[in-house]
């Protein structure tokens, strides 16, 4: 006696509708009268759409339904299709490789947003504009160092950083006080809790 197992069948070529389409969709193909095929098709549209619903959230659902047609049938069925069945060579082929931000940050810490900020301060004319930038760099380069590092960190390694990423091109007075550590600490910790609600007593 001889078992029909899942494992010794054909493969599916899209599992999700089950084997029952793929022989719905197999013997649509047998069928010699043109209008008798064109109206199995859409029977067979129909049950597929009800087996995933989900797919009704989907824009074009019908489109989508007639494209899924296509490559259950090896795009091997003469029918009348309502659209342009999807070219089988693209769906052989392989996507496109995803390119990757390759620069390296010399501080990790400070992020790559840092960085940008600084190149753009480097940018501007001799001003207010510039400097105000550049005290506001320093500013988010301490809280950053803050969130990764969690310890007390000196202006002037602050400002050190900030002179050593610019090249030398951007510097602010020692006389300069950002905010104290255990300030930005204390709002850093507020922010993580701030979405729990006191309990009423």
């Amino acid at each position: 006696m001889s078992y029909d197992y899942n494992s010794s069948r054909k493969k599916l070529i899209l599992p999700e509708y089950g084997r029952n389409i793929q022989k719905m969709v197999n013997h649509i193909k047998t069928i010699e009268d043109r209008d008798e095929r064109n109206r199995a098709a859409r029977s067979v549209i129909a049950v597929m759409g009800n087996l995933n619903p989900h797919l009704r959230d989907v824009n074009d659902f019908k489109h989508k339904l007639w494209d899924h047609l296509a490559i259950i049938s090896d795009f091997d069925l003469d029918i009348d299709s309502p659209y342009d069945w999807p070219d089988k060579t693209s769906l052989k082929s392989k996507p496109r490789k995803v390119p990757y931000d390759q620069h390296k940050i010399r501080f990790k810490h400070y992020g790559r947003s840092i960085v940008l900020m600084i190149e753009k301060a480097v940018e501007l004319e001799p001003g207010e504009e510039k400097e105000d930038l550049t005290r506001l760099i320093a500013f988010h380069m301490k809280k950053s160092y803050l969130t990764w590092n969690r310890e007390a960190v000196s202006d002037e390694v602050i400002f050190l950083d900030l002179k050593t990423l610019s090249g030398g091109k951007l510097e602010i007075s020692e006389d300069l006080k950002l905010p104290e550590t255990k300030d930005i600490l204390a709002k850093n910790r507020k922010k993580k809790g701030g979405g729990k609600k006191k309990q009423q007593s």
